[in-house]
This record gives C-alpha cells, sequence and structure tokens, in this order.
C-alpha cells in the first residue's frame, strides 16, 4: 500500500487572530492545475528521490551533469558545478542507504504545513506622554528623476578630434537639410516589443490617511512678502558698503573679523595676544557702523511709512471713548482703564444745555500761535485745515498751516511753513487735495497736502494783480453758476484789505480780475443844520474800504454780501463790479464775518467790533434782530449745519451757542476759556453734534453740543415766525 495513502490527504494550513476571522497569508506562487510538487532530498535540492531506484538516480545525475557542462562551460565546477559533483563522486551503495532512511523516516516527519500556528498580534503600548509629544513632519523635496539624459560631448577646436566632429556635424546638417521632400526617406511607424506583464500579489501595512490643514493669515503674507523684499535689497550693493559687507550686517562683520582674526593667531607665536587683538578690533568696529546702521532704519521711508500707521492705532485705542463719541458711536471701555467720561443713561430733558469737551487739536509745534482760520475737507470729513498767524500788525512772525485728522489728534498730518502769517485757508471742491492759504503780506498761495512739503504748486508773488493787504478770507467757488464762455471751472476768491475782492485762474500760473474794488461810503444823506453845512467834508486819505469777509448766496452764486472795515455790509453781482446792488448799514465797526442761513436763503448773520451780531433779511436794510450779551468783539459766527434757528459766535472771553427758540436775549450754552487766553474762531462739524473753538494758545478745541434739537423742518417755520414777529413790532 501507498504510504501517501495510508496517512491520507493533508489538510490546508490557516491562521485566525483574536476576533475568529481567517488571516491566512496567500501564497506568493500559485502552481498550475494538476501540477504535483515533489519533496527536496538531502542530496538534490530540485529532485523528488521518493520511490527512485538506484540506477534511475544515477542516470539522472550523470543527465544533469552533462547538461550543466555544456550550458555552463567552464563555470560548471567553479561556481555551478561544485556541489553537484560532489555527490556524484559517492558510491552508489551509499547513496541508496541514503534514500532508504529518508523514505524510512518519512512516514514519521512532521511537515510545518501541517502545524497550524496562532501568533499573539504584538502591539506597542501608547502612553498618554506619547500622545501630548510634538511630532515635527519634515517635507522635502524628492530628487529630480531623470528618464533620458543625453549629455552633450564638447571637444576643444585645438584638439585633433575637431576635424573629425566638424565634419560629421556638417554631414548631419545636410542630411537634416536634404531629408525635407527626399523620396529615399519614408516615415514609418513601428511597435516595440513590451516585457509580457506579470501579476504578483504582496503584503502590506494598512495605509493612514490623515487630513491636515494651515491657515495663511494677511499679516503672515505681508511679513514674507517684505522679508522677501528685505533680502532682496540686502543682496544689492549699497553705497555706504565697505570691501567685506555692508554697514548694516555688524554681526557678520564681527564674525568675519573673529575669523580673520584666528587665523593670523594661528602663525602668531603668541595666542594671548591674539585674543586681545580680536576684542580690540571687534570694539573699535562695532562703534563705527552701529550709530550709521540706526540711521538708515531710522530714516527709511519703510520704516516712517509703519510708524505713521502705528502712531494712528495707538492714538485711535487711546482716544476711542472720545471718538465714538463724537461720532455718536457706543463707547466701547476697557474695565482696567479710566476714560474720563462717564456714559449714564440719563433722559435729555431732565438735562440743561452744555458744552463737553473731547479733545483739542494741539502739539508743541502749535504752542502759542493763534489760529487764524479753520476750514474741513469737502471731500473727507475727517479732514480738517487750520491756519496760525497773528492778527495785529506788531506780532507778526511766521505762519503755519497745518492739516489734522481725526485719525492722529496729537500730530498733524501735514505741516506747511509760510513767510508771513496765515490769516484764511479753504480747500478746493473739486481737487480736495488742494489748499488754499491767504497770508498777512497778502500772499496767496495753493499747496498740494499729497506732497509732505513746503512748496507751493502755484502763488501769486509773480501776478501783477497780486495783494498788497492782508488776506482776510479765502474761498473756493464753482465758476460755471457766475461765468460764461472758456472761464468755466472752479475758481477761487479772495478779499484783502486792499480793497479789492479779487478772482485767482489757475493757468500756467496764478491768474486774478477783480470782481469789485470796494469803495468808501460816506454817511447816510440826511437833513442838516446851518452849522454842519459850514464845515468842510473830510477827504478821504484811501479812496477804497478794506475788506474784511465776504459770502456768496446759497442758491444764486452771482450774488455775494462783503463786509468792510466801515461797519457797512455790500450787495455786491458778479456781473456789475463798478457799483454795489445795495448796503446794509447797521454796524458801528468792522465787520469781521457774515454767513447765510443754509436753510433760509433770505436770512443772514453778520458780528462785528461793535459786541454785536445782527439778524438780516435780504429785502430789509436794516437789521432785524441784534444779539449783543457782552462787551467785546465778536470775532466769528457760524449757523449750525442741522438747526436753523441755532447759530454759535466768539468773542475775546467766551463761546456762545444761541438757540433762538428758547431765547433771543441770551445765548443758551456759554463756555469761558482758560485765563489769558481768547477764543477766534468757531467751526460746526459737517457730520455730528460737535464745535471746534480755535483760541489764540494754537489750540482748536472739540466740544459736544448736548441737548441741542436738530430738527430742520419745523424750526425753518419757527425761525420765519421769529422774523415777522420783529418786523411786525418794529412798525
Amino acid at each position: 500500500m501507498d504510504k501517501v495513502s495510508l496517512h491520507g490527504v493533508k489538510q490546508t494550513v490557516k491562521v485566525f487572530d483574536d476576533q475568529g476571522f481567517d488571516v491566512t497569508p496567500r501564497p506568493l506562487f500559485l502552481p498550475e492545475p494538476g501540477f504535483s510538487q515533489t519533496k527536496q532530498s538531502k542530496i538534490f535540492a530540485s529532485t523528488d528521490t521518493s520511490g527512485v531506484a538506484s540506477s534511475d538516480i544515477l542516470s539522472t545525475i550523470s543527465l544533469q551533469t552533462g547538461i550543466t557542462a555544456s550550458f555552463m562551460g567552464p563555470f560548471t565546477r567553479s561556481t555551478f558545478g561544485g556541489s553537484m559533483a560532489s555527490k556524484s563522486s559517492r558510491s552508489a551503495e551509499s547513496i541508496s542507504d541514503e534514500i532508504e532512511e529518508h523514505s524510512a523516516r518519512r512516514d514519521t516527519a512532521v511537515s510545518l504545513s501541517d502545524i497550524q500556528i496562532r501568533r499573539d498580534e504584538i502591539r506597542e503600548q501608547v502612553t498618554e506622554q506619547d500622545l501630548n509629544k510634538v511630532v515635527d513632519v519634515f517635507l522635502t523635496e524628492t530628487d529630480t528623476i531623470w528618464f533620458l539624459d543625453m549629455p552633450a560631448l564638447l571637444v576643444s577646436v585645438d584638439s585633433e578630434e575637431a576635424e573629425k566632429i566638424k565634419l560629421k556635424n556638417d554631414v548631419y546638417s545636410e542630411l537634416c537639410k536634404n531629408r525635407a521632400g527626399n523620396d529615399r526617406y519614408i516615415e514609418r511607424m513601428t511597435q516595440t516589443f513590451n516585457g509580457a506583464p506579470k501579476s504578483k500579489e504582496v503584503q502590506s501595512d494598512k495605509i493612514h490617511m490623515t487630513d491636515a490643514a494651515i491657515m495663511a493669515t494677511t499679516w503672515d503674507l505681508y511679513d514674507s512678502m517684505n522679508n522677501l523684499a528685505s533680502e532682496l535689497s540686502s543682496k544689492a550693493p549699497t553705497k555706504s558698503s565697505k570691501s567685506s559687507a555692508s554697514i548694516g550686517s555688524s554681526k557678520s562683520n564681527v564674525s568675519k573679523t573673529v575669523e580673520g582674526s584666528t587665523l593670523i593667531s594661528r602663525t602668531d607665536s603668541s595666542t594671548s595676544s591674539s585674543i586681545m587683538d580680536v576684542e580690540n578690533i571687534i570694539l573699535a568696529r562695532i562703534p563705527e557702523e552701529t550709530p550709521n546702521a540706526a540711521d538708515e532704519i531710522l530714516h527709511s521711508a519703510k520704516f516712517q511709512a509703519d510708524l505713521f500707521f502705528m502712531e494712528r492705532i495707538l492714538v485711535e485705542n487711546n482716544f476711542q471713548p472720545k471718538l465714538a463719541t463724537y461720532r455718536q458711536l457706543p463707547i466701547l471701555t476697557d474695565p482696567d482703564l479710566s476714560y474720563g467720561i462717564e456714559v449714564k443713561d440719563v433722559c435729555p430733558d431732565t438735562v440743561t444745555l452744555s458744552l463737553n469737551r473731547l479733545w483739542s487739536f494741539a502739539c508743541e509745534l502749535t504752542k502759542g500761535c493763534n489760529v487764524s482760520s479753520t476750514a474741513w475737507n469737502k471731500k473727507n470729513p475727517d479732514l480738517l485745515a487750520v491756519g496760525y498767524g497773528e492778527f495785529g500788525f506788531k506780532k507778526q512772525k511766521g505762519g503755519l498751516a497745518c492739516c489734522w485728522s481725526l485719525k492722529n489728534t496729537t500730530w498733524p498730518e501735514r505741516i506747511v511753513h509760510c513767510e508771513a502769517g496765515v490769516t484764511a485757508v479753504d480747500f478746493s471742491a473739486s481737487n480736495p487735495n488742494l489748499l488754499a492759504v491767504g497770508m498777512y503780506n497778502g500772499t496767496v498761495a495753493i499747496y498740494n497736502v499729497q506732497n509732505n512739503n513746503s512748496i507751493p504748486v502755484m502763488d501769486s508773488n509773480q501776478s501783477p494783480g497780486k495783494h498788497t493787504s492782508p488776506v482776510w478770507q479765502l474761498k473756493w467757488l464753482d465758476q460755471d453758476r457766475c461765468t460764461l464762455g472758456e472761464d468755466k471751472g472752479e475758481m477761487l476768491i479772495s478779499v484783502s484789505a486792499d480793497g479789492r475782492i479779487t478772482r485767482w485762474y489757475m493757468r500756467k500760473g496764478l491768474d486774478s480780475t477783480d470782481l469789485m474794488k470796494i469803495k468808501r461810503t460816506g454817511p447816510e444823506k440826511s437833513k442838516k443844520s446851518t452849522q454842519e453845512r459850514d464845515k468842510k467834508t473830510e477827504a478821504f486819505i484811501f479812496r477804497r474800504a478794506p475788506g474784511m469777509c465776504f459770502d456768496f448766496h446759497p442758491k444764486d452764486q452771482n450774488i455775494y454780501l462783503t463786509g468792510t472795515e466801515e461797519g457797512h455790509i455790500h450787495k455786491c453781482s458778479c456781473s456789475y463790479n463798478e457799483q454795489f446792488l445795495d448796503t446794509y448799514r447797521g454796524h458801528k465797526g468792522p465787520v469781521y464775518r457774515i454767513a447765510w442761513s443754509p436753510f433760509c436763503p433770505d436770512v443772514f448773520l453778520s458780528c462785528s467790533a461793535d459786541w454785536s451780531i445782527s439778524l438780516w433779511r435780504q429785502d430789509v436794510l436794516q437789521p432785524i434782530l441784534s444779539f449783543s450779551s457782552t462787551t467785546t468783539a465778536v470775532y466769528d459766527i457760524m449757523w449750525s449745519p442741522y438747526s436753523a434757528v441755532v447759530f454759535g459766535a466768539v468773542n475775546e472771553n467766551r463761546v456762545e451757542i444761541w438757540d433762538l427758540n428758547i431765547s433771543t436775549l441770551e445765548p443758551v450754552i456759554v463756555n469761558v476759556p482758560n485765563p489769558g487766553v481768547v477764543f477766534t474762531t468757531i467751526l460746526f462739524a459737517k457730520t455730528t453734534n460737535c464745535v471746534l473753538i480755535g483760541d489764540s494758545d494754537g489750540h482748536v478745541s472739540v466740544y459736544e453740543m448736548r441737548n441741542i434739537c436738530a430738527t430742520k423742518t419745523s424750526q425753518v417755520d419757527q425761525l420765519y415766525d421769529i422774523i415777522t414777529t420783529t418786523l411786525a413790532s418794529q412798525l
């Protein structure tokens, strides 16, 4: 009976894991169907000797030896056939004994495939520290994989092979030329042989996938871009660079100096002396380079721009409650800081009218300077122009024109130094970057505030029509409404103490024409006694009356009013420059300011050095109402842009806010300055319920007007009612 039949068919080995799943490895080689694998013996690793006679074995050995010798040649015994040759030298008896011994032990031998081994999966114990450990993952670029690399062969022209290579190149070039259109060359497609594919199965660990994300912020991109720009600029040669390195790289210079000194110290006999030389060199070079590097950083344009924005951020953080109050926004308070502003929920009806001081535009440069004029920018309501100059002749000195921004209340954005005191400023409407400045010496200059310098774009110094006396007021005006022809556009109007109202054009320079030459007017004609008739009239020293102010009609800009030093207000037209349309008499001193009402086009205000403020109607030549609360000159007045019955005025010793709906005898709000300080200008904010007051100490203080009504429609009717009632009482 066959031994295989005694043992039966061998069972297939299977491996199971802890959960009972079949994890038996798959074989790497799958035999063909019907192929029976033979067992290897001690003699031949590739031959099965079970149940084979000794004579067959010998024949097999000789056959294999012959085949090996025929194919291997001289390498048979040394490399491949050594072991087989040694086996063939044995006797037939020993081989047969070995075969019998092998067949006898075959029944009791146990194959590894008959034993099922169950191995426990070894898992690495992960502690909490391992989970919290920071793992650094470095992503690097792989090396470039070249699929085809045909390096060029270069030969020197002077070599012996140069002529042969030139000849080959010429032949190849000629061949390429003749190939096109030649019947001897035919383009055909061919198929290359690909290796036979072979399918194999392998085992691998489970692939774990992890999602990762990163964030790139705006500041990160900005800093990276600036670092790249700084690296490129550092590589560029600079004027101050020395033979070894630039001035800014002091650390690299020191390191290079140390390396150079250590090389010198190796050649010297004394080590201690070389170390002392290194220290002396370092101490000698650092003071020379460090200040220059610091100066370059401080004066660089990028550093100045960064400081500019950082200063704005710090100021806005410090002034946040006050700026929020100015813009009528909620205040974001810090519980750890005290801002000096208490937010209380109080009913407006129970709180009195008052002015709450928020801050002041002032710095060391403007300290002690007299604020002569203020003006808002037409396009940017956060930009304020302030002129600084003395009004008196004996106090004259250099003037300033500063542009202040609400984003930085501690230092002006632009500073313009002028030779004479500044008396008037105003921004252009069509070109908001142009600032017109009038000076005490009669100069009219136009500055571009986009440039940070004191050089005017245009001035009237070389103009034949320049003013010879102080320019008291400037104003940009849309020229389309009062001019026909080629002169349309925005024009600049100025009034001066030389008695002229001048219109300026921006062409190649500042060209001018006179709108009006203000003539002096005598007193009103009345019946005189015989003694007065005999008196001779006093002769005029100067035929023109000094102009102090003007204001154009809000709807018909062909009509304007001008105030004179005589105390008269003249109504003029741009179409007539020889005579006045009307003259309003009522003041006994110079008229400092005239202001048309923004809500009632027939009503205007005027203030004078005779301590009074007058309310006029266009068709009445006498003042309708006169307000006089102090015995000091009133320097400036302005209507509120939010109420038809509210206006403000400043005199030498206080600020007054009048509400005609409440009282026509006394102001509703009064605020006095510090001792020794005189208020000079007043300006209402365009977007908020605040007012700006300028003084003689260089401060432009911002006040919040509390509990002032701002209803336009009903108060216009109330203003007309007040005027009608007053006129009816005067009849």
